[in-house]
């Protein structure tokens, strides 16, 4: 096992690589190359952190659709980009996050003002468009994060972009885990806690255990958002109350 320390320089470094990819070479890279690239740096990331990864179902095939999963941790969105190439909606302020937010950024993230109207309108715009265009798309659409225990209500809103495009939406259940089996609270990042202590917590564990369990798909034609909502969001739900092995 590394220490803390060893880790951190290790991370340090491994960011320090992206950087100079993002700077360097994203320029000339088209979407499928810099999506390649962002997969590669995802789950080098996860394995200096020692998150070992485990999926149960099948992600979704190439393709527009919508991955509407429930939020844990800053690590699930490293988690998903690791297992497939995809735009994230995300709030704006992660734009502004050190480091992170000029990779989200480069990754092709849609950022979104939650306090304004207009710019949900401008996102939900976009969001379609990048469906249409044969993206995947991924979202947490409880809209913050939680102990990983559970599940927040889902916010509507956010499937209206699949109900205009026809896309299937693919509902996602993130669990991180101990050794055991239970539940790893270290690794959620949640409450008043700030991202520097959350990440301090995550170097000492000696591993932990990140399930993605892709459940069935749900064609959005002929449903409104609240119904794509509620079915994506019970979905998920019933996951957690399901036993599953560990990892």
């Amino acid at each position: 096992m590394l220490s803390p320390g060893l880790k951190f320089l290790r991370l340090v470094g491994h960011i320090l690589v992206g950087l100079l990819l993002v700077l360097l070479r994203f320029p000339s890279l088209n979407r499928a190359e810099r999506a390649q690239r962002v997969t590669r740096w995802a789950a080098r990331l996860l394995a200096i952190l020692a998150v070992r990864v485990s999926v149960r179902g099948e992600a979704p095939p190439p393709g527009g659709a919508l991955v509407a999963a429930n939020h844990v941790s800053w690590l699930d969105i490293h988690l998903l980009h690791s297992l497939l190439p995809a735009r994230f909606i995300s709030k704006a302020e992660v734009r502004n996050w050190p480091v992170f937010g000029r990779f989200a950024e480069a990754s092709g993230t849609v950022f979104l003002v939650r306090e304004k109207k207009a710019d949900a309108m401008r996102v939900n715009q976009l969001m379609a468009e990048h469906l249409r265009d044969g993206d995947c798309l991924a979202l947490f659409p409880e809209g913050t994060t939680s102990d990983g225990t559970g599940l927040r209500p889902f916010f509507p809103s956010l499937f209206q972009p699949a109900v205009e495009a026809r896309a299937t939406v693919w509902p996602a259940r993130i669990r991180y885990l101990n050794r055991d089996g239970t539940p790893c609270g270290e690794a959620a990042y949640y409450g008043e806690i700030s991202l520097g202590a959350s990440l301090m917590k995550i170097l000492t564990l000696k591993e932990i255990h990140a399930e993605v369990a892709f459940l069935p798909p749900i064609a959005s034609a002929g449903l409104t958002r609240r119904e794509l909502a509620r079915a994506a969001e019970e979905a998920i739900r019933c996951s957690f109350s399901v036993e599953t092995t560990p990892p």
